[in-house]
């Protein structure tokens, strides 16, 4: 797994040649690599497997800052047998298959097993349920990694028995470091090209200390120096390669704000097929899935409305199947939100209206609330007029009565304004039949 022709070829994008082998070749995480940390005792190569320290780690920190890399450099460097799985894309069944060989291979050939999972934000809880008798059997060797807060993403008996490590951006020095190296290293640019300190420092602001985004930089800048046969890299060179890199490196996004805009714009446009290739992207590139439910949830309520009030059960329903199945699984009643909202009926009619009285509110347009609508709850309250002529609906054969419920400047302003469509056509003509007797307006 870590032999010249896999990782670390000539091939591989310069992120990944550029990998560490060893703890000492790791930059930055410093105050979690000194001698006698647990991560430093993991890497400890010993003949003695049964000696060989055991502890799993759960590793919390943002993109780029060197989780994959920690555990490839541990399991190489203890000469533990890795084993990566995604929580994108890995279910129970091959969790439980890894358990199962690591333990056979622990009994057979006295061999340990290091675990490395990364996205475990992701798994549900029968999914983090299935690491449990590996991590107390001592079968693996669990290294987690995560960009959200364990504490409300990991099971507390996970929690319990792992170690949690919190990882921090690289600083402006750190990514320095790694970009000097890269630009220098046999297995980088092999001195190639020298790098100008105003394309330095802008490969520096741009990776905001995510190592991996300032390399994928770094070699697309390289690619365009080589294209236009220019040994040096200049601020030219990364400004012409930025969108390129940026897309390449974004994978674990999916260029996250362009594809989530695009996905929003084909469901309220109505084209189920455009909306759920967006979704696919989405997915396959890693998206947290709560993400899409909730964007499906304010599609629902923003774009569909009272055209469908069925669309905002079913988006609710879709984020509840997410957060009790997990992923993959969780894909199929993204989809079937996604393709119903898409094809029905749109109207944003109550967005307009709460828009329209929030813009009166900030702008001061608003009356004195009418006393019989007021409390009448407290002491003295009718004798300052409180509640005093309140005319109950019910009282009314319509349930409806001609009453003031809003006054001053804001009497006569209309906010929800119905459209012709679905399920609110209906409310067209009721509403304005209910504004014609509450108003007391005669009508010919």
């Amino acid at each position: 797994m870590f032999n010249d022709e896999g990782l670390f070829s000539a091939a591989a994008p310069l992120a990944a040649r550029m990998r560490p082998s060893s703890v000492d070749e790791i930059v930055g995480q410093t105050g979690l690599l000194v001698e006698g940390s647990p991560l430093r005792e993991l890497a400890r190569t010993n003949a003695d497997p049964s000696k060989a320290s055991r502890i799993s780690v759960i590793l919390w920190g943002p993109p780029g800052t060197g989780k994959t890399t920690i555990a490839q450099v541990i399991a190489r460097s203890s000469g533990r047998k890795f084993v990566e799985l995604s929580a994108i894309t890995a279910g129970v069944k091959e969790v439980r298959e890894v358990m199962t060989a690591a333990a056979r291979d622990r009994e057979i050939y006295g061999s340990s097993t290091l675990l490395f999972l990364d996205e475990i934000h992701r798994f549900s809880k029968a999914q983090q349920d299935a690491l449990l008798p590996g991590v107390e059997g001592g079968w693996v060797t669990l290294i987690a990694a995560t960009t959200e807060n364990p504490s409300f993403s990991v099971i507390s008996p996970l929690l319990s028995r792992s170690l949690l490590l919190t990882l921090e951006s690289l600083s402006q020095q750190d990514i320095e470091t790694l970009i000097d190296r890269a630009a220098s290293a046999a297995h980088g640019l092999a001195g190639a090209f020298s790098l100008s300190d105003e394309a330095r420092n802008q490969i520096v602001l741009m990776a905001d200390g995510d190592a991996r985004r300032a390399l994928t930089v770094l070699d697309a800048a390289a690619g365009h120096a080589s294209a236009v046969e220019s040994s040096t890299i200049g601020l030219d060179d990364v400004s012409a390669a930025m969108d390129r890199a940026l897309v390449r490196y974004d994978r674990q996004g999916d260029q996250h704000y362009d594809v989530i805009s695009a996905f929003i714009k084909s469901v309220r446009g109505s084209d189920a097929d455009a909306a759920i290739h967006y979704l696919a992207r989405m997915l396959e590139a890693g998206e947290d899935p709560r993400f899409i439910a909730r964007r499906l949830i304010i599609l629902a309520a923003e774009d569909i409305g009272l055209a469908d009030p069925q669309a905002l059960t079913i988006a609710n329903a879709a984020a509840d199947a997410v957060a009790m199945i997990g992923m993959p699984e969780g894909r199929i009643p993204l989809a079937e939100a996604t393709i119903y909202l898409a094809l029905a009926a749109k109207s944003n009619s109550a967005y307009n209206a709460i828009n329209a009285a929030i813009a009166d509110v900030q702008s001061g347009l608003s009356g004195p609330i009418p006393k019989p609508l007021r409390s009448s709850n407290f002491a003295g309250a009718k004798s300052q007029g409180a509640g005093i002529g309140y005319l109950y609906p019910h009282d009314d054969a319509r349930s409806v009565v001609e009453q003031t419920y809003l006054s001053g400047k804001t009497a006569n302003r209309r906010y929800y304004l119905p459209k012709e469509v679905g399920a609110e056509r209906p409310l067209v003509e009721r509403w304005q039949k209910l504004r014609d007797i509450i108003r007391a307006k005669k009508t010919k």
